[in-house]
């Protein structure tokens, strides 16, 4: 049998975990919490997943887009909300049409279009087999298998292969353009947009809008589309003149100017309209919607 100060013993152990646990509990139910714990992660947990209310998010906690969802339950969640507004606004959001997503990711944005409703289907592609997997779990694990179809390749102007070049630290800046000494290449398959398209059984005419953010590619991956391009389809995306450089920058304005003529720019601080060919070709990453 114990005896009483065994038993006074076992009491205060098990009064401290309990108060030890609320207190942890509290502290981790808050974004700085959150940071902290994510950040305290070593390398043994590869994946994690959390529910982030509507849907539920698996990622890699070694990535800054995982560590994101974790702290905010959310990755740029108000950028799709702000483009499907401006989309509404402008009556550009067809009923029955299909949203060409090119990097995917681990399917963040995927997720909130599927959620929206807003298109009948998605095709997301993402090259970087780590985002593939994960890309593919949440896209099952929110059942919208039926409405989302992934494909793991690069979106380019050739078939074949790529290198491509793996960030360690955040995926999302994984890239066909090397951005740092310590990426690692790998070789990964390349498509263009209307193979992508044939392959996934879609008619180019369904395309209701583009959405592309693959890290300095989008010059060569907007050579593929020219006839979507001239179609005047909606194009949402990641512009960075320091990918391009100045006169590249140029050159890719001048190719964008011949298809559309004005775009709405999401700067950090404000939300500009302006004429295509008059957007800046240095300075910092911004979004840009073009408009038909």
């Amino acid at each position: 049998m114990l005896d009483g100060k065994m038993l006074t013993r076992k009491y205060w152990r098990r009064a401290f975990r309990k108060k030890r646990d609320a207190i942890a509990t509290r502290l981790f139910d808050t974004r700085l919490g959150r940071d902290i714990l994510v950040s305290a992660l070593g390398p043994r947990v590869k994946t994690m997943t959390v529910d982030c209310g509507d849907h539920v998010l698996s990622f890699s906690p070694a990535d800054y887009i995982g560590r994101k969802v974790f702290r905010k339950g959310h990755f740029e969640r108000d950028h799709v909300d702000r483009l499907l507004s401006v989309l509404q606004e402008r009556g550009l959001l067809r009923t029955g049409v299909t949203l060409l997503e090119l990097g995917g990711n681990i399917g963040t944005q995927t997720c909130y279009f599927a959620l929206s409703k807003a298109y009948d289907r998605i095709i997301t592609v993402e090259p970087d087999p780590r985002n593939f997997r994960l890309l593919s779990a949440n896209i099952a694990d929110n059942g919208f298998d039926a409405m989302v179809t992934a494909v793991n390749c690069a979106a380019g102007d050739r078939g074949g292969e790529l290198d491509f070049y793996l960030n360690h630290k955040n995926h999302g800046k994984s890239s066909a353009l090397r951005q740092s000494a310590s990426d690692e290449k790998i070789s990964v398959p390349v498509r263009t947009v209307p193979d992508i398209l044939a392959q996934a059984g879609t008619d180019p005419a369904d395309i209701g809008l583009i959405w592309m953010d693959i890290e300095g590619y989008e010059p060569v991956a907007c050579r593929s589309m020219i006839d979507l391009m001239a179609a005047k389809v909606p194009l949402y995306m990641e512009f960075t003149p320091a990918f391009y450089g100045k006169e590249q920058a140029r050159i890719f304005v001048a190719e964008l100017a011949g298809h559309y003529s004005e775009c709405l720019a999401f700067f950090e601080d404000r939300r500009q309209p302006m004429r295509v060919i008059d957007l800046p070709v240095d300075g910092d990453q911004f979004d840009v919607l073009f408009l038909p």
